[in-house]
């Protein structure tokens, strides 16, 4: 990037989501299909995919609300610990008795490249309440059709973040203003979705960078800018909140696209998926945001 970028007006944010305990792993590789390796240490950080981006986003200005799960668990307090400690309201999120606490299991090697197994417990018993509204209301696949089709269905700028692939309903996909996925996120959504009817489509591939479409049509592509890379675990939930911000909040696509990419490379250079989180002030005195 090159010059000082425009800051975006800061809207209101609602995650429906998912709140996990990840339980992460560090390998010096990761291993190839019936192997087994030694570990250098085993870390326990707050994670799911729903609550890394609301507390992405509670770090870089917004009020955030989160609506989400846990059980009635040790695990619970822990996963969260941090998005209490970073302001995300909470009062929205329920405790089950019937289920545990979402978990994840992650490997993570010396080059920062991740394998995810997770365990939803609690997550699937997500609703989303009567009278939630915000500016921008995001959502992800951890949760339930059913969630997720309400999430989408609110008056805000509608934000899904199609991970773990799988299909999506067609009349849940017209109500998305942006569809964030990485590009085999895509290719699943694509052999049962006409994505280029959506209004924005960003397509996320890791250190290659990301690429922004509208109705089809590439209008912003974008590399994150080089980096010391420890752990990528949250860097793709940093990347889609810092997104949905900067759109949200008026920067033109271009500025966007290269903030959200600034701040997904910055979350990859510290271990952890919540603990990596930049903050806004982190990010302003980035060189390269």
């Amino acid at each position: 990037m090159s010059g000082p970028q425009q800051a975006p007006r800061v809207p209101t944010v609602a995650v429906v989501g998912s709140v996990n305990l990840d339980l992460v792993a560090r390998v010096e590789r990761l291993p190839r299909p019936g192997e087994t390796l030694p570990a250098r240490g085993v870390s326990r950080h707050p994670g799911g995919k729903g609550a890394n981006q609301a507390l992405a986003a509670a770090r870089l200005g917004a009020a955030v609300s989160l609506v989400g799960a846990v059980g009635a668990d040790p695990f619970a307090g822990e996963a969260l610990g941090l998005l209490r400690s970073g302001g995300v309201d909470l009062t929205r999120v329920v405790t089950v008795d019937d289920r545990p606490t979402g978990t994840a299991l992650i490997q993570v090697d010396d080059d920062g490249e991740t394998t995810i197994v997770v365990d939803a417990g609690a997550n699937a018993a997500v609703t989303v309440p009567d009278g939630l509204r915000a500016d921008v209301v995001l959502t992800v696949l951890e949760v339930s059709d059913d969630a997720v089709a309400a999430a989408m269905a609110m008056p805000a700028f509608t934000v899904l973040n199609a991970a773990p692939a799988r299909d999506v309903p067609a009349e849940v996909l017209r109500t998305v203003d942006l569809l964030s996925v990485n590009a085999d996120e895509h290719a699943v959504l694509g052999r049962t979705a006409d994505l280029d009817a959506l209004p924005a489509v960003v397509v996320t591939r890791g250190a290659a960078g990301a690429t922004l479409l509208r109705h089809g049509r590439e209008v912003a592509t974008a590399a994150p800018p080089p980096v010391d890379a420890k752990d990528g675990t949250g860097a793709g939930d940093a990347f889609t909140a810092a997104l949905a911000l900067g759109l949200a909040g008026g920067l033109d696509d271009g500025s966007a696209l290269r903030r959200a990419c600034a701040v997904g490379a910055l979350t990859a250079t510290r271990a952890g998926a919540q603990p990596a989180l930049p903050t806004l002030a982190e990010l302003e005195s980035f060189p390269e945001a």
